[in-house]
């Protein structure tokens, strides 16, 4: 394996490598550039419209999107598993677009893992070392070494069959690491794992990619599995890429309805009429640090602070508690504004929580208004 496997993690997931780490990663990754990618499977379905997309090298970079919306597709033009009707792919520097998948330095974990069940996990990570061609006793050293890598060192000699899932999920991994691609393609891998193992392979898995430095295209429709582990994230619908950013950029700041509700946004309000900074929706006229020029105005659930009774003051709404969800860390409110509803998310502090049918004052803070289009 190369030098990059040896180095240290970081402390927490959120750390990137030391300075020296990753000039050394760096030189491993390599970028990738889509332009103008289409492709239309029969007549009728347009699984991407054009798509220009570029991805940094060493980045943890994830495609989002509802089943359908293209991502999937995407992927596989990455991989050489399909051929775009037009357009072009580089990666690295090097056009690829004609390329088959078994001369590009790329490597996929798919959804179904994809092992063969009936060979050991040694046969299993040594397979493509194999098809190399590479000696035996260099096929060893280097499983042994990426087993250890993903501590798994100790399941070598057992049959991929007699493994969990969550080992499993990791000898996957850990095949498509052993031959050092240049690009690593994760075609939601975690999607088959129950909610606490997918949690913590999530960490194990961002651990792994900013220790090698490696560049990560990674599939999901999961949002929460996006923020927690990508550098940015491109939100796709019907073969569109709607928006590209940070986690936080997307989640906070969505460009348009559709990224907006796919982030899980329900308060969102027509702006019927503007004066300045002030926006007049149903909820009733509000001030917004940056009022914009969109169409639609977004609050955000967990920026609201919920005050008892009424307490008049600009940016203040009187609403009744329609609905009370108490979730321990926090408590989701339905609130009733006249015939308008808001979501309101609120902290447990060991303060009073509102009860249904009480009255409150709902604080929204003009710096955390955001406009957006349709």
């Amino acid at each position: 394996m190369s030098e990059t496997m040896t180095a240290e993690t970081a402390d927490h997931p959120g750390v990137r490598p030391a300075a020296d780490e990753q000039d050394r990663a760096s030189r491993k990754a390599s970028s990738i550039e889509m332009q103008g990618l289409h492709k239309r499977f029969g007549r009728d379905t347009v699984a991407l419209d054009g798509v220009d997309l570029d991805i940094r090298a060493g980045e943890f970079f994830t495609l989002l999107g509802p089943s359908g919306c293209g991502k999937t597709t995407l992927l596989r033009i990455l991989a050489g598993l399909e051929e775009p009707d037009a357009g072009s792919l580089v990666v690295g520097g090097k056009n690829v677009t004609e390329v088959p998948p078994h001369r590009r330095s790329v490597n996929t974990v798919f959804q179904s893992y994809a092992l063969f069940p009936h060979l050991s996990v040694r046969e299993n990570l040594a397979f493509g070392l194999k098809m190399r061609g590479l000696p035996a006793a260099e096929r060893n050293a280097k499983v042994d070494e990426i087993a250890e890598f993903i501590k798994l060192g100790d399941l070598v000699d057992r049959r991929v069959d007699q493994l969990s899932g969550g080992q499993r999920q990791r000898i996957a991994l850990a095949r498509a690491l052993v031959c050092e691609p240049d690009v690593l393609l994760l075609d939601e891998p975690l999607s088959a794992l129950d909610a606490g193992l997918r949690s913590q392979l999530q960490v194990e898995l961002l651990r792994v990619q900013k220790r090698l430095g490696m560049t990560f295209v990674f599939v999901t429709h999961d949002q929460d599995e996006a923020m927690v582990m990508s550098d940015r994230i491109a939100v796709l619908n019907g073969g569109n890429i709607q928006q590209v950013g940070a986690p936080r950029d997307v989640y906070e700041r969505p460009m348009n309805a559709f990224v907006a509700r796919f982030m899980g946004h329900d308060n969102l309000y027509e702006i019927s009429a503007r004066q300045g900074d002030r926006l007049t929706t149903a909820l009733g006229t509000l001030t917004a640090e940056d009022a914009g020029d969109g169409e639609l105005l977004l609050i955000r659930p967990e920026t609201l602070d919920l005050l008892p009774g009424e307490v008049a003051g600009d940016n203040h709404l009187t609403a009744t508690v329609a609905e009370r969800l108490y979730r321990g860390s926090h408590a989701e409110f339905r609130l009733e504004i006249g015939d308008t509803t808001l979501q309101a998310t609120v902290n447990n502090r060991g303060r009073h929580l509102p009860e249904v049918g009480e009255t409150v004052t709902v604080v929204v803070a003009p710096e955390d208004l955001v406009t957006l289009s349709e």
